[in-house]
């Protein structure tokens, strides 16, 4: 089970536990103890990683923004608290200066960003959640030819995100293992239907890539086009 609503799924959950049928969650959990196990990145993490990464980037000060797929998945919540977060606590001279939510639709995206980027001119940078957050960005920041001068970071991959890096115009982003994610979903159902104790939740690791490292045997594999 992957769920886009971590509340959403419960009534389904409560019977599927009634009738005995064990669920696994995978990349996306749910707020309920009914799955034995969740296989997923560790977003809090990955998303901290890549306040790191930004504040590095940025020169420790300055406006930044953020561009979330959503606010009801565990994922759209993680990767915006974990990048928020970070910020906050390790460094208080970068502001965030607004989050919005796109829905993970490119063209929405690509308007929130385009409206930030003229509400606050000085902007230094920008974190978007998954693929389509971050094409939004990318679009945006061609459009109002700012490439260069705003620090994208991105999450997950995909062609146009991938080209962007390479370009340049991209610093990098967060990939997840979806190897690994899909291997330890079913290791996981196959253990539960065999009797065994799982762990509530498996972390399947996630890594930063960027221009130096993309091509890499490491890296290469767990990037989609």
């Amino acid at each position: 089970l992957a769920a886009l609503d971590t509340q959403a799924l419960i009534p389904q959950l409560e019977k599927a536990q009634e009738l005995g049928i064990p669920v696994i969650g995978f990349d996306s959990g749910v707020d309920s103890d009914i799955p034995l196990s969740t296989a997923a990145t560790g977003n809090l993490a990955a998303a901290a990683v890549a306040a790191d990464k930004m504040a590095e980037l940025v020169g420790g000060s300055g406006q930044v923004a953020v561009i979330v797929h959503d606010q009801t998945s565990r994922t759209g919540i993680d990767r915006r608290d974990g990048f928020v977060n970070q910020m906050e606590s390790e460094y208080p001279d970068i502001e965030i200066v607004d989050i919005q939510y796109g829905g993970g639709d490119q063209l929405k995206s690509t308007d929130l960003a385009k409206a930030i980027i003229q509400a606050h001119p000085d902007i230094k940078g920008f974190f978007g959640a998954n693929e389509g957050s971050i094409i939004g960005v990318l679009n945006a920041v061609t459009e109002l030819g700012k490439e260069g001068e705003i620090v994208v970071i991105g999450y997950d991959s995909g062609q146009q995100q991938m080209d962007a890096i390479r370009a340049g115009t991209e610093a990098g982003a967060i990939t997840q293992d979806p190897i690994g994610i899909g291997y330890k979903c079913v290791e996981a159902a196959v253990k539960a239907l065999d009797g065994e104790t799982l762990p509530k939740e498996i972390d399947t690791g996630f890594h930063w890539f960027d221009a130096t490292n993309i091509d890499s045997d490491t890296i290469a594999p767990l990037l989609y086009k």
